[in-house]
């Protein structure tokens, strides 16, 4: 199954407004409107994308443990994946989805880590929750998002939305900004060019890891010439 179809999976079940979830149809409606509102701004069109030229950044990952672009670098293209969070269900599908073509990704002389601005302790327990191989780094204010153009600031009527769902996140990111970036996938080539992007402002819609690996075969080809 790809990970379209798993997100797709929950998604009926999550706005169906039965058991588990018991989702009030307001509650879905908002999520709709926030999404539409995201798109339409167009913010997604003005992200960095292939051929852009990547930030460099040095952030903490969830054990400590600082970890730059250029580090990354050094041994061979970096993917990069922003996500909301890990209170986020969409995410953690993705990440999963991730773990199972880290063999594939890894085999092809690239490296992957996972970027967000919750707190080192949340990536702690996604980590261990997901039985994650790859780095979760910590974007605090979700300020490399920012330089990415991925940053967004929720409404007040999103805020009210996700405490009504417990997702506090000025606890689990440790600021009270309500930002967070949209979900997007980055292959780095060793110049810090961008080889590879895809930004959905529609964070139930993600791509498949599998598409990575074209690219990735094809920076591999370009290193062996």
């Amino acid at each position: 199954m790809s990970l379209q179809d798993r997100l797709d999976a929950f998604k009926e079940d999550f706005e169906s407004g039965d058991p588990p979830y018991n989702i009030p149809r307001t509650i879905i409606d908002a999520f709709h409107r926030s999404t539409a509102a995201l798109v339409a701004s167009g913010q997604a069109e003005r992200a960095l994308r292939a051929g852009d030229v990547a930030p460099d950044f040095t952030l903490g990952g969830s054990d400590g443990t600082l970890v730059s672009l250029l580090d990354l670098l050094a041994k061979g293209p970096a993917v990069l994946t922003f996500f909301r969070g890990a209170w986020c269900p969409y995410c953690n599908l993705e990440l999963s989805a991730l773990q199972e073509a880290v063999p594939e990704i890894v085999a092809r002389g690239a490296s992957l880590v996972a970027i967000s601005p919750q707190t080192a302790p949340h990536s702690r327990k996604s980590i261990r929750q997901h039985n994650l191989t790859f780095p979760m780094l910590n974007d605090a204010g979700g300020e490399l998002a920012a330089k990415f153009g991925l940053r967004w600031k929720l409404s007040e009527e999103m805020i009210a939305v996700q405490k009504t769902l417990g997702a506090d996140l000025e606890a689990f990111n440790g600021n009270s900004s309500w930002t967070l970036p949209m979900p997007a996938r980055y292959i780095i080539d060793r110049d810090r060019v961008i080889a590879y992007s895809e930004i959905n402002p529609d964070y139930t819609k993600r791509p498949d890891p599998s598409e990575l690996l074209p690219t990735l075969d094809l920076l591999a080809s370009r290193r062996a010439a």
